[in-house]
């Protein structure tokens, strides 16, 4: 496989697969790692729907190729996928949600470590189920709007392709359709890539109306595991603008419920904005949680534009952060685990950053950092009969 470097990063664009475009998510579920998200999709958007996540049928499609597994996790969850290379570095996924739940990285010493950090818990959606909720990981979360104001959210994914071999890179595609009453149709494929060394999550969509444009809002999230908060730093950000923001509400977030409480702070008048301008962002079934972030939440929306001064930014403290003008990659280095991954943007003009601080025990639910690629302050247009393609790189520069 081809790869082409910039600055110690493989480029997204320039990723080539033997065989053809990309194919393929994989999913295990491990320790701190999981969540699905339930969103609504107006009335008057129609969806072409989503394949039943079934096992036997994705063994009879893609069985043959090597390097990818399936399997079931309940009757109405869907099912788990991995991808494996010979290197030992491996990816996890959920269909059809398209969670991304792990990423083993081959490491200098011979063995794996485990890059992203999920939380499975029990589901709390209220209902009389024993269902498991699954947050963290590394996920999609991305609203269209036409000129009509109708919005559709992709959130349940078809397994198109599965390109690659294990002794180089696997490729997985998944699509999700959306068809309005016009027929026009906006694809979005998001496009999954499993290397020796890296890992990357990239998005594809396209706008086939003659007519009407598409406002995109949304970002790619990876919580990326941490020893803790305390021993982690940010290097390479020094001199990018950046705004201070709330934590960004999806069904994948993995927020602490007292996260920077401010004694008497009672007024939620900006997060009530925030939640009207992104109601997607919301998953049913986090509707208490979010509340509670409205209410106890010590972040405000800050307009200001200030300037990061460190070269080396300590994320012990809580933040929640856009950055706007942030270099097209940057490294985050934990000296608790001795390890470090580098970022990459793409597509993207945005990049987010949240800590939930170092407040919680080691190695705990809470020891992660949430980097990801965004257009959450201002929306990417998309012309009619248009595409656009954006993504996250993760490199392991440990191997």
């Amino acid at each position: 496989m081809a790869i082409s470097y910039r600055n110690c990063l493989p480029s997204l664009n320039s990723v080539s697969i033997p065989v053809t475009k990309p194919a393929i998510k994989s999913v295990s579920l491990v320790s701190h790692n999981d969540n699905k998200r339930d969103f609504a999709l107006p009335a008057v958007a129609i969806s072409t729907g989503c394949q039943q996540a079934d096992v036997g049928y994705l063994e009879t499609k893609f069985g043959s190729q090597e390097g990818i597994s399936f399997s079931s996790i309940g009757d109405d969850e869907g099912c788990v996928v991995k991808m494996g290379l010979v290197n030992g570095s491996s990816a996890s996924l959920m269909l059809p949600s398209g969670l991304i739940t792990s990423f083993k990285a081959a490491m200098w010493h011979g063995g794996s470590l485990e890059l992203l950090h999920t939380s499975v818990s029990a589901s709390d959606d209220g209902g009389d189920d024993d269902g498991v909720s699954v947050r963290g990981g590394l996920s999609l979360d991305f609203s269209c709007e036409d000129d009509a104001g109708v919005s559709w959210t992709p959130n349940a994914w078809n397994l198109s392709q599965v390109r690659g071999t294990p002794r180089d890179s696997i490729q997985v595609e998944l699509v999700s359709k959306n068809t309005s009453g016009e027929g026009s149709e906006v694809e979005v494929k998001l496009l999954i890539t499993l290397g020796e060394e890296f890992l990357t999550s990239e998005i594809l969509v396209s706008n086939s109306s003659n007519s009407s444009s598409l406002r995109l809002k949304g970002s790619i999230m990876s919580h990326l595991a941490l020893s803790t908060p305390e021993a982690t730093y940010a290097i390479g950000l020094q001199r990018s603008d950046f705004v201070i923001r709330p934590p960004v509400l999806s069904g994948f977030s993995l927020i602490p419920p007292d996260f920077i409480k401010r004694d008497g702070s009672k007024d939620t008048s900006n997060y009530s904005g925030l939640r009207r301008l992104f109601p997607n962002w919301v998953a049913k079934n986090q509707a208490g949680d979010v509340e509670s972030l409205m209410k106890n939440s010590q972040d405000e929306l800050d307009d200001s534009v200030q300037e990061e001064e460190d070269d080396y930014k300590h994320l012990a403290m809580k933040i929640s952060r856009i950055y706007t003008n942030a270099p097209r990659n940057f490294t985050i280095i934990d000296r608790g685990r001795r390890n470090s991954v580098m970022l990459e943007r793409e597509g993207f003009k945005e990049v987010y950053v949240f800590s939930p601080g170092s407040g919680h025990e080691l190695y705990s639910k809470y020891s992660y950092v949430c980097v990801g690629n965004s257009a959450l302050l201002e929306p990417i247009i998309l012309e009619a009969g248009s595409e656009w393609r954006g993504g996250l790189s993760l490199l392991n520069p440990n191997s």
